[in-house]
């Protein structure tokens, strides 16, 4: 059995919001407009590193609403505890899954991965109360929208980082990467 990695990056509001309180990304929309071309903050080469997205309901139907499917050239897996409409050109990459973080950990370890990417608030916090998160890359967005969902918010026990390092953009996000110390 391999030593799977789990990992997060992800983007949020100075405040700590990952969106605003129905969903909606448009500060996100917005602050990317200042993104110089062909800069994407390191995400293809981490989305190069990893073997399956596991994302939380709520974050597979925010993606489904942008249209154009974006994560074709990866297996992603859709946790959540009700039945889940998968469409059917998206059928041979995602897949549903009602399993805890612990049964679904063993399960893919059992195949040999190497690293998975969990995505979405919920998911992200499910995983990190489990123990089960190696790694985090933040990016902080240079806007404060007062209210919204909560990347951390609710956790039921403390999680300890170190410090990796941190990258300031000229364009005014900061990234920071941590180690979860279990």
């Amino acid at each position: 059995m391999s030593k799977l990695i789990l990992s997060v990056f992800i983007a949020t509001s100075i405040d700590g919001f990952i969106a605003r309180e129905d969903a909606s990304l448009d500060w996100l929309e917005t602050a990317n407009s200042s993104v110089p071309e062909g800069e994407d903050c390191g995400f293809h080469a981490f989305f190069s590193s990893v073997d399956i997205l596991v994302m939380g309901r709520n974050t597979y139907e925010k993606v489904l609403s942008f249209g154009e499917w974006p994560y074709r050239e990866k297996p992603v897996i859709v946790l959540s505890s009700r039945a889940l409409e998968i469409p059917p050109d998206l059928r041979k990459m995602v897949e549903h899954s009602s399993e805890t973080p612990e049964k679904l950990y063993k399960r893919l370890s059992e195949k040999g991965l190497n690293r998975l990417y969990i995505d979405g608030g919920d998911t992200i916090r499910r995983f990190l109360e489990a123990g089960l998160i190696h790694d985090l890359t933040i990016t902080v967005i240079p806007v404060i929208i007062g209210k919204g969902l909560s990347l951390f918010g609710g956790l039921k026990r403390d999680v300890s980082l170190k410090h990796i390092s941190s990258k300031i953009y000229d364009f005014g996000f900061i990234q920071s990467s941590f180690q979860v110390i279990q």
